[in-house]
């Protein structure tokens, strides 16, 4: 079962990510809007991992100088 829910979201991503590119070289409208919705989707993810952080940027202890 959980085979098929991470295929189904594998393809999801693909095809989000495919309309992108296409709406970028000028595709149909609808391509558009489903590249505003997978990039929002995105921002969204990508925004979801810093909420418990402390201060902005990654940390591996290494300085420079």
């Amino acid at each position: 079962m959980i085979l098929i829910v991470l295929s189904a979201v594998l393809l999801l991503v693909v095809g989000g990510c495919a309309c992108v590119v296409w709406a970028a070289r000028g595709g149909p409208p609808w391509t558009r809007a489903v590249a505003t919705a997978t990039l929002a989707a995105g921002e969204l993810v990508r925004s979801g991992g810093r909420r418990g952080g402390g201060g902005g940027g990654e940390s591996d202890g290494s300085s420079d100088g």
